[in-house]
């Protein structure tokens, strides 16, 4: 009987002690985040070990469109996400009702115009198709990068909502043709141009500074943000994570690898 006790007191006591190491050394936190490929995904995967030692576990979950991570993130299946810039967030969360605020961004992806069969926008011959984004923020941005380009010119030069209704001047008659943008870079090589978005680009393998015809601004407005529901971006572990994003490794991670093709917003 007396070695039943000694057995159950020991047990108890390992027990409470195990109970006690967790709860002072704090239970760890979790962030299950939707990501694109690239970069936004190799970005997360540098930082990781970093927030383990942080206390937060990050679970990297890819989406290679550009529709479903935010429905993902306002249903709860993710706790935030990193894919987007801040047009596209705006008017995605607005046009689908979503609750969802921008917890700071990371940085820009300069979109450009790439061509698999002219070498400058002077060499774009008359009737060329050009691909553009299929979506309003990305569509308008491209549009105002070609208009930039003194190929077309927009009714209010620069508009962020523009479509191709609104182009007043199209010299050469270009034709536009408006797709998914992860499907453009399969696609551009049978058409005369086409506006990619640079995480598409640069998983396909094209670099926007060294390949693209012409290339978007510094001053672009479209820099790319972390989302969280709202409500829940006063959580510590969001703060960890933009600390980690805000970092002078990603810094450097952006600047050696992606060399211009990435600039940091930060």
């Amino acid at each position: 009987m007396k070695k039943v006790l000694v057995a159950l007191v020991l047990v108890l006591t390992l027990g409470l002690t195990a109970c006690g190491e967790k709860s002072g050394g704090g239970e760890s936190e979790s962030i299950k985040i939707g990501v694109t490929p690239v970069p936004h995904a190799e970005i997360i995967e540098i930082i990781k070990d970093d927030l383990k030692k942080e206390g937060v576990d990050v679970e990297i979950v890819e989406f290679n469109d550009y529709f479903v991570p935010n429905i993902s993130l306002a249903d709860g299946s993710i706790d935030a996400n990193f894919f987007q810039h801040e047009p596209f967030f705006n008017e995605n969360k607005e046009s689908k009702n979503l609750d969802l605020v921008s917890i700071g961004v990371v940085h820009i992806e300069p979109i450009a115009l790439y061509s698999d069969k002219y070498k400058s926008i002077d060499d774009l011959e008359e009737g060329a198709q050009i691909l553009i984004p299929n979506d309003p923020t990305n569509g308008a941005r491209a549009l105002v990068l070609l208009e930039k380009a003194g190929l077309i010119k927009l009714k209010d030069s620069g508009d962020i909502n523009a479509t191709e209704n609104d182009i007043v001047e199209n010299p050469k008659n270009f034709e536009f043709t408006a797709l998914e943008a992860a499907a453009i870079p399969k696609a551009y090589k049978d058409a005369g141009a086409a506006v990619i978005n640079s995480n598409f680009a640069i998983k396909a393998g094209l670099n926007p500074v060294k390949d693209g015809l012409v290339i978007e601004d510094s001053d672009s407005p479209y820099a790319n943000l972390v989302a969280v529901r709202a409500g829940e971006e006063n959580e510590a572990k969001f703060k960890k994570l933009m600390d980690a994003l805000h970092s002078d490794k990603v810094k450097k991670f952006l600047e050696d690898k992606y060399e211009g093709a990435i600039v940091p917003a930060f």
